[in-house]
Parts: C-alpha cells; structure tokens; sequence
C-alpha cells in the first residue's frame, strides 16, 4: 500500500487544498498520515470545512515533523497543501522541514526514483524555500507552478477592505508567490502558468513532481499524484 504524508502548519491551510487531495488519495487507498510540528490538530473551529478529513482517524492523530526520530523516508508522497494564512508560515519557514524535504526530494529524480512530491499555492513556496549543500533551492533545474501574482493580487486588492492582508502572507508589502518562487529556479520560464479558469497542473520532466496553482486545480492535481505513485510503487 502506497503511503502518502501531508507535512502541515498547526492551522491556516486552504480546506480545499489539503481535504481534496485526501479524499482523493483515500479513494485510491492510500495510506495516509498528517504531520504538524508537535502534533497538535487544528482547532475545530478552523475545520468546519474538513468535516470529512477531521472526523477521520488520520486527522486526529498528526505525527510531530520536529520530533528527533520523526523521517519522511518511509513515504511513497509527500504533499505539501497550501493556504494564505499567516499561520502556513510555520512549515514554509522551517529549517527542520527544509531538512527533511533538502534530504527527500533528490530521491524523486527519474527514471529510477519510487519517491513522489506534490505540492500546490503556498505549498511549492516550503519547496522553494528548501536549500541544497550547494545553497540553491530544490526546485533549481525543476520546472513548477505555484499561485500566479495576477490571482494573489486579485484577491487581495478585492478584499483588503474587509479582510486587510489575509491574502498576503506576508504581508501587504511581501513579495507575490510567483516572484518568490521564480526567482531562485534555474530560469525564469522554468515557472509555468495559466490564467485561464481550466484546472492545470505542471508535471516536471525529471523529477517526480506535479505542482498546481490554486484549490481550482486540486481535484486534477489528486489525479495525477495518484496515478504517478501507483506507477512507481507497483
């Protein structure tokens, strides 16, 4: 049975983005567990959308990804779910993540890896933000996707009145995700993307990667992870 891990923040993650790809990948009977940095589930309040996910056993019970003995090794997927909140900052900026995910994501490398990662929106940014030896990011040399500047400003310049910086999560004055992500690829058109409303999703050529850019695109992205980890576990 494949295994699949969500690495999480304790709270702020997209329900569409992270409940989605789980009952895809349920469906597909996967074994499934979450990863927060001390255990700890999200409040319920936050999960009222998840209804489903927080009922299941798998929810209840998150591993701890700062724990001394914890390691992603095991796993046939990571997936990296995204969300605006402030609160995502709490796995995007972790050095024990980035660890975790600098020893990892080499072993997705084709034509031989039996390793896979997914990761959409803010999600590709714990990627992007994950150093090799060398102090280039992971996705060096990988070609992605990731949530575009014309969708995150969208969104925030329409509802900064009522909701301030929500949809920066970094704040007002913060870099956009794509600028973020961009600029430490090997080449600016190493980053792909579309604007159109159509679900899309960018599969890199060397490595066993399926990124996508917003919760629009989450159900096509589920598909495509898991048919690319039923065909390197089989």
């Amino acid at each position: 049975m494949a295994k699949v891990i969500f690495l999480m923040a304790d709270y702020g993650h997209d329900p569409s983005e992270t409940a989605v790809p789980f009952t895809i990948f349920k469906e597909a009977g996967f074994q499934i567990s979450f990863a927060t940095e001390n255990g700890n589930g999200a409040k319920k309040s936050v999960v009222v959308q998840y209804k489903t996910m927080s009922d299941g056993a798998e929810w209840n019970a998150p591993l701890s990804w700062s724990a001394p003995n914890f390691s992603i090794d095991a796993y046939d997927l990571v997936f990296l779910p995204g969300g605006h909140e402030k609160g995502v900052r709490q796995v995007i900026d972790s050095p024990v993540v980035h660890a975790l995910l600098a020893a990892y994501f080499p072993q997705t490398k084709k034509p031989s890896a039996r390793k896979a990662v997914g990761a959409v929106c803010h999600g590709v940014m714990v990627l992007s933000e994950t150093k090799t030896s060398d102090g280039r990011s992971v996705l060096y040399g990988v070609q992605t996707t990731a949530l575009p500047t014309r969708f995150e400003q969208l969104a925030f310049w329409g509802t900064r009145l009522f909701l301030g910086d929500y949809y920066k999560t970094y704040g007002a004055c913060s870099e956009n995700v794509e600028e973020s992500v961009t600029k430490v690829l090997e080449r600016p058109q190493d980053f792909k993307s579309s604007l159109a409303p159509a679900p899309f999703v960018v599969e890199d050529e060397r490595y066993n990667y399926v990124s996508a850019r917003f919760p629009g695109d989450v159900d096509l992205l589920g598909e495509k992870l898991v048919s690319l980890v039923k065909s390197i576990t089989a």
